[in-house]
Formats: structure tokens, sequence, C-alpha cells
């Protein structure tokens, strides 16, 4: 738009002329003069006309695809994995399954019934519903090659085990703890499966209930297992690095001749032991071994054992390889399981909410099997597994007492170790040299 100063002007010495007594109005004027004329070029563009603009309406037909009504929906699909605590109950509610006789029914079928059997967190579970949240088809994950297929059929439900061909990925992580292990895991996206594993891998060199410090750092490489770009289910640890204050320790997967699978330093050492040094997950102490204020009856006594605070029904592992000697109530203990072990030792376990399925007195079990869950059973005041180790009778602080290590790695297998340990210490060079957190 073009701006006509000389008008401006000429308005100006009008002004000047007219009102002689007020020669501050005349003057501010012409100094203003610059500021309009720097709006206007800055809310115009320059040339534009400011004659006036006709205008009109422009119509345009536009032709509009046919649109079909929409499909109505009559199922839907839902995933999930199996989260630390979950019930049957819990996850298909949580898969917004509202399925009263289709519960029934997996409780009462002798195959669908693995899926209570055999619930483990990480694993995946896929259903379909109807729109009213009937179960019109259910999948669970029960191992690597298998997986239970519940399907409703017009004369009810039938429940099938099925192959399958996973396919399977590896994924390359690195974390560092700023509180705890499980903290650091879920910062990274590692499953929770995965950092179980983790923890049982250093659980012999790294007490996980007390040693970890601020700022140590892990790197790990591990499987995921997939079916049709589905994720089923995390795999196996292949090769992980722990730094705990200050010190390197780190762990390789090696397969012997005989397809029996343990985890190996570097140096060929076993990272086993013959006895794990929690029986739990993850928990804290909450009372030691020794002497103490008993909680209930209110006097000093001696503890014999530890006890691990953790929410009722945490799974509780067996310690090492063994027989139950007792599956039942015994005294203040409440629900309890006695285990003997080679070389004279025995371990304990008390105020059990339940006992695994199958284990009873002269059952054997191996070192890593859910024997029992977490409760409060006998003389307790909450939640927690009190854990007893004796050596020939005497008690020892399961805590303290020296654990054997496992047999080393056979030196026949020592180049074929080799091999697989220098792949893994490649790898681990990398995430430890990276700032990168994940790789697949």
């Amino acid at each position: 738009m073009k701006v006509h100063v000389e008008k401006l002007v000429m308005v100006a010495q009008k002004l000047w002329a007219s009102a002689p007594k007020k020669p501050l109005a005349a003057v501010a004027l012409l100094f203003a003069l610059p500021t309009f004329g720097v709006v206007t070029a800055f809310g115009i563009a320059p040339d534009t006309s400011l004659e006036k603009i006709e205008r009109r309406e422009v119509a345009d037909a536009l032709s509009l695809p046919e649109f079909a009504p929409a499909t109505p929906v009559d199922f839907y699909q839902y995933q999930d994995r199996v989260q630390r605590g979950d019930s049957v109950a819990a996850i298909l509610a949580r898969l917004n399954v509202q399925d009263q006789r289709a519960f029934e029914f997996l409780k009462r079928d002798q195959t669908a019934n693995s899926l209570f059997r055999q619930l483990r967190p990480g694993r995946t579970i896929q259903v379909r519903t109807s729109i009213n949240g009937e179960l019109q088809q259910l999948r669970y994950y029960l191992s690597t090659d298998k997986y239970l297929e519940v399907v409703r059929t017009a004369e009810g439900f039938t429940a099938t085990e099925k192959s399958y061909a996973a396919s399977v990925q590896r994924v390359f992580k690195s974390a560092t703890i700023r509180s705890s292990l499980f903290a650091a895991t879920d910062g990274a996206a590692i499953p929770d499966a995965v950092a179980i594993q983790i923890a049982r891998i250093f659980s012999t060199d790294i007490d996980f209930h007390i040693d970890l410090r601020k700022g140590d750092r892990f790197s790990v490489i591990y499987e995921m297992h997939y079916e049709n770009g589905e994720l089923i289910r995390p795999g196996d640890v292949l090769y992980a690095e722990f730094v705990n204050d200050g010190r390197t320790y780190d762990a390789f997967l090696f397969t012997d001749d005989e397809g029996s699978a343990s985890y190996y330093s570097r140096d060929g050492q076993n990272r086993a032991k013959s006895f794990l040094r929690s029986p739990l997950e993850f928990s804290r102490v909450s009372s030691g071994f020794g002497s103490r204020m008993h909680p209930i009856f209110k006097n000093w006594r001696a503890h014999t054992g530890v006890d691990f605070a953790a929410p009722k029904g945490t799974r509780i592992w067996a310690t090492a390889d063994g027989v139950v000697e007792t599956a039942g109530v015994k005294g203040g203990y409440g629900n309890c399981i006695e285990v003997r072990h080679s070389g004279g030792i025995t371990t304990l376990y008390g105020h059990l909410s339940g006992f695994a399925q199958n284990v009873k007195r002269g059952s054997r079990v191996k070192q890593g099997d859910v024997i029992g869950f977490v409760g409060a059973t006998g003389y307790a005041t909450g939640p927690h597994l009190h854990y007893e180790f004796k050596v020939s009778g005497i008690h020892h602080d399961p805590m303290r007492v020296a654990l054997p290590k496992a047999a080393p790695l056979p030196a026949r297998l020592k180049p074929a170790f080799d091999a697989v340990a220098v792949t893994g210490s490649e790898y681990l060079a990398v995430l430890r040299s990276s700032n990168f957190g994940r790789f697949e």
C-alpha cells in the first residue's frame, strides 16, 4: 500500500498555522510521521493498492467418494505379559475378560489348568473377546516352542497344547544403578524376567540385598522370542557383565556336549555355587541372624535364621538340590518346608502361605525350583520368609556362611568355551565403550 506522506505534511502545516498557541501538537505530529510510515510499512506489504478490492464468492462442486457404512466390531483382541504377583483372575480382568463360564473351564479342564499351574512372570498371554467380554480364544505361551490354546465352540470350550517355531532376536543393553537393580532395568526397558536372571547369575559374588552401590553398572546381551512379529517372551541371558563397587564380574552362557547349560566367568570358573545365597528373587532383610527382641513375645531370644520381608505370594526357591523332609505345619513356623542337602546341610523355609505343587515329604527339588510362597502363618506379624541354614544340626548365618563353588568347566571343554567367551567379550566391550543403552 502506498502512503501519501505529502498529504500528511499539508495537514501538519495547516495545524501549525491554525493553532499557533499549541505548537507542541504540531511538532508531535511531525515527529510522528516516520512512525506512521514504519507502522504502515510493517503491517502491509509494499506497493499494495488502497483502492477498493472487489469481492465475489466462488463456489466449486466437489465430488466426494461414497462412504460405506462402518463394519460393526464383533470382537476385541488384547495381549499382555504376566507380572510378578499376578493371579489368573487378575490378568484376565486386565485383559477385559468378563466370563465366569470360561474361568470355571480354565480351572476344571486338565489341559487348560496349565494356565494356573505354569503362570510365570514375563510369559505372554493373548485373548480375543466379544464386545461383552466373553472369551472367544486364549493363547498362553508355556515355553519356547509350546502354547496353550483355548477356543469357544458351539458345544463349549476346548483346550489344546500346540507347538510353534519362534524367531529369536538378540538385544544388547546397559544401565547404571541409581537406587536398585529393578529400577535400573525398568529404566532401560529390560524385562523383569531378564533382571531376575541377572540377579541369579551374579548372586554368588554380589548380595543384591546389601552390596549394590549407586553408580554400579551392568551390560547384558539376551534373547527375545517372537511369533508372527508378536513378542512372546524374554529368553536367556547370553553374556553379562556387572561392575559392583569397582570390581568387574562377567558371565558367559555355555552349553556342554550333553546339553547342560551353565554360566562361567572368563577364566572358566562356574558362576554358580552349590547353594543360592537368597531363596527369594528380590526382598529386604527385615531381621538378621542372632539375638533379638521377639516381635510377638517381647523378650530377648536367639533368632536362628534370617527374615526376608516380601509381599504375600512371592515365590520361594530351593537354595540347592535336595530332598524334602518336611512340608506342613510346624509350630511357630506355620507352614514350613525343610530340605536335606548333601554334606549334612539342611535348610528351612517358614511362615509360607502355601506350597508349590508336588512339594511333599520325600520329593526331590533342584536348585532354583519354586517350592512355596511367602506368607504370614505361625508366629508372624506380617508377610515374610524365615530362612534357616544348618550344618550338622548347628545354625549358621545364611548371609555369611561360606558357600562352596560348583564344579568348574572340564578341561576338555575349554576350547569350545573360549570361542563362546571371545565372542561374548567382544559384544560386552562394545556396550562398555558405548553411550547407547540399547541395540537390537
